[in-house]
Parts: structure tokens; sequence; C-alpha cells
């Protein structure tokens, strides 16, 4: 087997992140006696996700009799990717990504916090911003309440981070008994100055922990901040349904690209037996991505360690990480770049970073 039989088996190969032949991101590859070794450049954070490719271009090489080692080499290129209306991006911030439901308790703010950690720990420099002003669960989540930002000489925030990820809320701000009872010009304001204000460094991708509904928040992200994509989660009940599909058609009049939905709570795991069980519907959130062309990303289970997790301050990526549920989010997490590098017309600025699996 020669080393041009080997690249192009391989590069005939498909992606099953990406959807597209592997020759668009094989940048090696080389035939020893006992081993083929490939080199690729993945656009989207690849840790944990050489045991796949590995497995990948080992069943591509198998047809060619090749039964010797494969070594896979990746490294992840992520670009910043044009947002709506050709806005153009913040800096140093590639790609803004929005987590949106469409209505309040379907377990969005615990998606957001643990879809940022896991694209960290898979090699993305990533922020996460609570957008909930009315709401704050940002703090708790990440392990980070009673904290504070600090403040530079020029009224900048310095955010705190958790786990790799830096972090701003509102909950940061304020007293977390003292209701916001704020008016839509003043949560717009609030909403603009935590994105603006906050010193973010440089980031592969920010994700946005929107609140419910289609209001102010909403529509001040997609008047005035560049949103590469927005994930939206419901659960399989046909009123949290009949919210989401609301926020569906909201992102497309707007023209900020939906990256898919994610199914929570698609059953309930007893914790004594572990019998599984369909309590709000099944199929809902199939329906509703088929309905609107846009693809699954994932769902997950209603268990009450999510939740006990998430209220101590270690999300299950953290708290569980070779859990069950840590893998599908990581899954999740990883559907999710990839998706909206699949999704991105074109590359509007320079590389931000790479890094080695």
């Amino acid at each position: 087997m020669t080393p041009n039989d080997a690249r192009l088996a391989i590069s005939a190969t498909v992606d099953p992140m990406l959807g597209t032949p592997l020759g668009d991101i094989v940048t090696a590859v080389t035939v020893e006696p006992q081993t083929v070794k490939v080199s690729l450049v993945y656009p989207f954070p690849v840790g944990g996700y050489g045991p796949t490719v590995q497995a990948l271009t080992a069943s591509a090489l198998t047809p060619l009799g090749w039964t010797g080692r494969v070594e896979v080499e990746l490294r992840s290129r992520i670009t910043g990717h044009a947002a709506q209306k050709g806005m153009p991006p913040l800096p140093g911030i590639a790609n803004i990504i929005a987590v949106a439901s469409g209505k309040g308790g379907v377990g969005k703010s615990t998606t957001a916090a643990n879809l940022a950690l896991a694209l960290s720990l898979q090699g993305a420099r990533v922020g996460l911003l609570d957008a909930d002003i009315y709401g704050p669960s940002q703090p708790l989540m990440m392990g980070l309440a009673g904290q504070r930002p600090r403040m530079t000489a020029e009224k900048k925030l310095i955010p705190p981070s958790a786990h790799g990820v830096v972090v701003m809320s509102i909950g940061f701000l304020i007293d977390e008994s003292q209701p916001m009872v704020w008016r839509g010009p003043m949560v717009t304001q609030a909403l603009t100055q935590l994105l603006g204000d906050t010193l973010w460094g440089e980031l592969d991708y920010l994700i946005v922990d929107l609140p419910p509904g289609t209001g102010d928040t909403q529509l001040t992200l997609a008047q005035r901040v560049p949103v590469s994509g927005v994930v939206i989660v419901t659960t399989p009940q046909e009123i949290a349904l009949l919210d989401a599909r609301k926020g569906l058609q909201m992102f497309k009049k707007v023209e900020v690209p939906v990256l898919g939905l994610i199914e929570n709570m698609s059953s309930h795991i007893c914790a004594q037996c572990g019998h599984e069980d369909a309590i709000f519907g099944e199929g809902g959130g199939q329906r509703l991505a088929d309905q609107f062309d846009v693809p699954m990303l994932g769902s997950l289970p209603l268990q009450t360690t999510i939740r006990e997790q998430a209220d101590i301050g270690a999300p299950t990526v953290i708290g569980q990480p070779a859990s069950l549920m840590a893998l599908r989010y990581h899954d999740i997490a990883r559907r999710t770049a990839a998706r909206l590098e699949s999704m991105a017309a074109q590359s509007v600025f320079p590389t931000l970073s790479e890094s080695d699996d």
C-alpha cells in the first residue's frame, strides 16, 4: 500500500461531524512498515475526538488490506464566521453562540454552562455571558457565587473565571436577593454594557445564555451583537415545543442562523432503579427539527445528578467527567461547533487558535 493509496482512501471518508470528506482537512499521510500516520486539521476543537478519527481512518484502510497500526494527529484551527447582516465581529471574539429557549424551566442555563465547559475542555478558548438580567443563574452554576469582577482604570471589567471559562453576569454586580425591577431599555443597556465593557480576552467562542422568550434581550442581541448562530433548547412537551417554535421563527426573521435543537428532559431516569420513562412525551424535538429543517444536536434525560451538580457549581462535565451525561454534553458541543463551521459561508477574520490532541 503506497502513501498515495492510503491518502486517497482516507480522503474519501466522510467525517460524521462535518459531513464532508476528510480530504478537505488531511494535511499528511505517511506509510511505515507497521504504521500509517495521518495528520488532520479540524475547524472545531478536537479534544477527545482522536479515537473516533482513528477508527474512521483505520476502517478506510481495511479494504486495502492494511492490518497494521493507524496513528492520527489532530489539530484544530478555529476561525470566526460571518454574523447576521454582515455585522462586524467584536474584537477578540471569533464566534458568538447564543443558547435560547421559548419558555423557562427547560434547562437552558444548565445546557449553556455545560456547553461552554465542554468546548473549553476540548481545547477552545471560551467565555460565558449570562444575558438573563432578571434571573441570572450562571454565578451559582459555575461556582462563582459571591465573586466580583475587577475593574481597570479605564472602567473595564475583568471577569472571573471557573474551570477555564471566563464568565460575566449581572449577578456579579448586584445583591443576589435584589430583584431587578427594570424596564426594557434598562435591560438593553445592561446587556450592552456587560458585553462591551468586559475584557474577554481572545475567545474562540462566547456562549450567551439568553433569558427565555422572544423579548427585548433577544432583539438587542439580534440587532446589535454579531451572533454566529443560536441553539434552541426545548423539552418534548407540546407546550414547550409551541414556544420553541416561536423562538425558531423569531431568529429566522432577524437572520440569525439556527445551529440546531437540543431536547432536554427527553426522558426521566429513576435514581433508584434506573428505569427510563418519557414523562414529557417522545419525539417532539425531532418533529420540530424536521419541520424547520434544522438538526437535532442531541437529547438529554431528566436526571437528579445534573441538577445537583449545577446547584453546587460543578456542572456535569466537571462534576462527573466520565459519566454518560458528560459524554453527551461533549458530543453536543462538538456537533454545535461542527454545525457552525458547516453553515458558515466564509471566514471573516484570521485563525485565533491552534491546539493538539
